[in-house]
C-alpha cells in the first residue's frame, strides 16, 4: 500500500514540512537541544517562551520519533494531492492550532509543574488518520498466526508506535490530533471550505528542495477528462482490459465514488487495477494529480 504517485510530486507543502522538520530535528540534536522543546507547563504559563513554541511545531524529540513521523508525514501526502496544496495548508494550520489549544487545556488541568509533552507535528500526523480511516479503502486482508491484518495496518501501527513512544508526553499531543482531525472532518465553522492564497501555496514550491515532481496543481472534481485519460491509460496498457476483464463488482466501484471519483472513471481504473480497490484508487489520484483536473475533496 502506498500513498500514490512515488515521490513529492503535487505535494510541496508536504515536502517543505518534511524537509523542515528533518532539518530542526537533526540540527538542534547536534546541539543537544531537542530536550529545550515540547510544552512545558512552567514555560507556557508562567514565562510564555512563544519561540520555543513555534520551533516545537517541527521539531522531533528523539531519532525514532523522527523515523515514524516523516514516514507517516510521507504517506499521508496523498491527502494534499486529493484536496490541493491550498486547502491542505488550511488543514495543517487547523489541526495543529487547535491541538495545541487542547494540549494548553491538559496542562492547565493537570496542574503539574514537572508535566512536559512532546514536541513534533503531532497534531497534524494524528489528524490526518481520521481521513485515513474513512476515506482510504482495505484491499487487502491476510493473517499472521490467527490475527487479522489488512494493508493499512501498517500504517495504524506505525501511528501507534509513535502515539506510545514517549508515554503520557506524547500520548496527549495524539489524541488531541484526532479530535482536531475530527473537528475538521465535521467541518466545524466551514473550515473545509476556506482555501490559502495561491501565491503562498506555490511559495512552498520554491521553499522545499530538491524537487522531485511536477508543481502543485489543485485539485478539483474528477470530469470527463479525466475519464478520458484514464480510458487511454486503459487502452494503452492493457488494450484487451475491457474485453477480457469481468465487471468490477459493485461494491469496488460504491467505494471509490464514495471517494468522490466518477463512476466511469472508476470502473475503468478497476478494470485496470484487476479490480484491486487500492491500486485502482491510486490510478485516479495519480491520474487527476497529472493532468490538474476537478477532484472531490477526500475529507
Amino acid at each position: 500500500m502506498n500513498g500514490g504517485p512515488s515521490g513529492f510530486s503535487n505535494a510541496p507543502v508536504t515536502r517543505a514540512f518534511i524537509v523542515s522538520s528533518t532539518i530542526f530535528t537533526f540540527f538542534l540534536g547536534i546541539l543537544g537541544r531537542t530536550s529545550w522543546f515540547g510544552l512545558p507547563y512552567k514555560d507556557i504559563f508562567q514565562k510564555f517562551q512563544l519561540w520555543k513554541l513555534l520551533a516545537s511545531f517541527l521539531t522531533f524529540s528523539s531519532t525514532p520519533e523522527l523515523a515514524f513521523g516523516l514516514y507517516l508525514l510521507y504517506y499521508f501526502r496523498v491527502f494534499e494531492r486529493q484536496i490541493g496544496s491550498n486547502k491542505y495548508s488550511v488543514f495543517i494550520l487547523f489541526s495543529t492550532l487547535f491541538s495545541v489549544f487542547l494540549e494548553f487545556a491538559a496542562l492547565a488541568l493537570s496542574r503539574d509543574p514537572s508535566m512536559i509533552l512532546t514536541s513534533g507535528p503531532y497534531g497534524l500526523i494524528f489528524a490526518s488518520f481520521i481521513p485515513f480511516y474513512f476515506d482510504i479503502p482495505v484491499s487487502t486482508r491476510f493473517r499472521v498466526y490467527g490475527v487479522r491484518f489488512t494493508d493499512k495496518s501498517f500504517i495504524y501501527l506505525a501511528g501507534l508506535q509513535l502515539l506510545l513512544s514517549s508515554w503520557r508526553r506524547s500520548i496527549i499531543p495524539g489524541i488531541c490530533g484526532i479530535v482536531a482531525g475530527a473537528l475538521y472532518r465535521l467541518n466545524v465553522l466551514y473550515i473545509r471550505k476556506a482555501k490559502i492564497p495561491a501565491s503562498i501555496s506555490s511559495f512552498f514550491s520554491w521553499l522545499s528542495w530538491p524537487s522531485t515532481g511536477s508543481p502543485s496543481a489543485p485539485a478539483r472534481n474528477v470530469s470527463r477528462s479525466m475519464r478520458s485519460h484514464v480510458g487511454r491509460t486503459v487502452q494503452r496498457d492493457h488494450p484487451s482490459a475491457a474485453a477480457s476483464s469481468t465487471e468490477p463488482p459493485e461494491g469496488s466501484i460504491s467505494t471509490l465514488v464514495s471517494m468522490g471519483f466518477d463512476r466511469n472513471s472508476a470502473r475503468q481504473a478497476l478494470v485496470q487495477a484487476r479490480n484491486d480497490v487500492n491500486t485502482a484508487t491510486n490510478i485516479l489520484l495519480e491520474a487527476q494529480s497529472s493532468r490538474s483536473l476537478p477532484g472531490n475533496p477526500l475529507y
